[in-house]
């Protein structure tokens, strides 16, 4: 009689990514199940096709140092907002789910500060979404299912904007959640800095920047 595999045997080495295909719906829930909470991999679904990522370092300093950059400034221009990390947002009307490299609720901060359990057939999607491609590429189709608003995308030193707009997303030079802001410019230039010289001196500089700007808050940047 053969013996079935659990996902959580088969091994996903760093900076490399499992993909399955055919894989339903309850597949894909018990998959989650047995992959757990605390784990090293990420996973992204839609339409019967699962990946499950598995991060290089570099990729997680990346990441770790941008979300510390936009928490800064959410900060500093006075805008309130909850981190939401990488949690898994599902929609079953649309067969899909995914795990951002970071988020943020921030219009809809209200609705989910008290937040137990989450539905994305009742709560909203997270306003800002961040990823990181530096081994794998981000499925834009699967953000438009979930809906973000605003999503990041940073590969080869290169930050691109998307708005999602009538469905689709549509690249854009500036960022809704912070106006005139050159995030496309400084953003990358900062990341750069922290190889170079070290994420302290990175965020040392950073800060030094945004008090140079003076007054930052969201009337004066729109």
């Amino acid at each position: 009689m053969a013996t079935l595999v659990r996902i959580s045997q088969i091994e996903t080495l760093q900076g490399q990514s499992t993909v399955l295909h055919g894989i339903d719906w309850q597949q894909f829930e018990r998959i989650l199940e047995d992959l757990g909470d605390k784990r090293a991999t990420r996973i992204a679904y839609l339409h019967g096709v699962l990946e499950i990522k598995r991060h290089l370092p570099k990729h997680e300093r990346v990441k770790v140092f941008i979300a510390d950059l936009v928490k800064f400034l959410l900060d500093e221009m006075q805008i309130d907002f909850e981190p939401f990390g990488s949690t898994t947002f599902r929609r079953i009307d649309k067969l899909v789910g995914l795990e951002p490299d970071d988020c943020f609720y921030i219009q809809n901060i209200l609705a989910m500060r008290e937040l137990r359990n989450l539905d994305m057939l009742v709560d909203p999607p997270p306003d800002l979404a961040i990823e990181v491609d530096v081994t794998s590429k981000t499925n834009l189709d699967a953000y438009q299912a979930i809906a973000v608003p605003e999503l990041w995308i940073y590969a080869n030193n290169t930050l691109n904007i998307y708005i999602l707009d009538d469905g689709k997303y549509l690249k854009s030079a500036l960022s809704p959640t912070f106006g005139d802001l050159p995030i496309c410019e400084v953003i990358p230039k900062f990341v750069e800095l922290s190889f170079q010289e070290g994420r302290s001196v990175a965020i040392r500089e950073f800060r030094a920047w945004v008090k140079s700007l003076g007054d930052i808050s969201p009337d004066r940047v729109r």
